[in-house]
């Protein structure tokens, strides 16, 4: 069995993490909590149910903000890795569902850095590796890192293919 990659991505990531994540949950709190909250309004009848839907959500919406805000960025942090060798890119990430990926650079078809407004304020970038098969991505190192790593999974990628 292979061991396990060793780069770590920049911990900067956890704070884009939670971030990201708490915009999704005030988001979807938000679309659940505002239909319930104009019954309360719109028919005073039906504010007793409606409040206590109101209620539920907020308690959830809360422990869900504690959870993506306390709770998982540490844990998705120390489960993902990653490391680019000759041969192929090796990708191990996931808390429940640990998933591992190992692209050969023979498969490699594109590799492109992102940045969202979020990964810019941080000075981070994620590097994808599209391949037939889908795309993988390296989501939180820091600019100079993605450049170099864009560009290095781009060569060993000519490089395979030269070689066939």
């Amino acid at each position: 069995m292979r061991d396990f990659p060793t780069e770590r991505l920049d911990p900067r990531i956890k704070s884009v993490w939670r971030i990201n994540d708490a915009i999704t949950v005030a988001l979807v709190a938000l679309v659940c909590i505002v239909p319930f909250a104009i019954v309360c309004a719109a028919a005073p009848e039906e504010a007793p149910w409606a409040l206590v839907v109101v209620a539920a959500e907020a308690v959830a919406a809360i422990v869900a903000l504690g959870l993506v805000l306390a709770v998982l960025p540490p844990i998705r942090y120390a489960r993902w890795r990653y490391e680019l060798s000759p041969e192929f890119l090796d990708i191990a990430c996931g808390i429940l569902w640990r998933k591992r990926y190992v692209i050969p650079f023979i498969r490699v078809q594109n590799t492109d850095t992102q940045q969202g407004p979020v990964l810019r304020a941080f000075g981070l970038s994620s590097v994808t590796v599209s391949t037939a098969a889908g795309s993988h991505q390296i989501p939180g190192v820091d600019n100079a890192t993605a450049e170099a790593l864009r560009d290095r999974a781009a060569e060993l990628a000519r490089l395979a293919r030269e070689d066939v």
